[in-house]
């Protein structure tokens, strides 16, 4: 792909609001927007770099989990209902445990940091 790339662009929006316009905002409502900005350009930045990679792990651990075949959102589905029921197959807490863990990776890497 060309330069810059989405990740890229994304990280130099966060880099201009962040040095540039964030320390000239002084109203408390604009600065808390511009921190919301900030975090949601780097859940942007992160689920460019890493979404794909991710969602390719998650439903590969599915479909072993279930040993069978499906798109993602069929197979969380079918899980889900398995758990409601009381029946989940084995191996559902550890797999649990690592989807949790992929979506942390994209929405707040600093959790895993702290609990890991």
């Amino acid at each position: 792909m060309d330069r810059p790339n989405l990740a890229e662009i994304l990280e130099a929006v966060a880099e201009f609001l962040e040095r540039e316009a964030l320390p000239h905002l002084e109203e408390p409502r604009a600065r808390f927007l511009a921190l919301v900005a900030l975090n949601a350009l780097g859940v942007a930045r992160r689920e460019a770099l890493m979404g794909e990679t991710l969602a390719r792990e998650d439903l590969e651990a599915l479909r072993e989990l279930l040993g069978k075949e499906g798109s993602r959102e069929e197979l969380l589905a079918e899980l889900s209902q398995r758990i409601r029921q009381g029946t989940p197959p084995p191996g559902t807490f550890p797999f649990l445990k690592a989807h949790v863990r992929r979506k942390l990776l994209i929405a707040n890497p600093k959790y895993l940091e702290r609990y890991p």
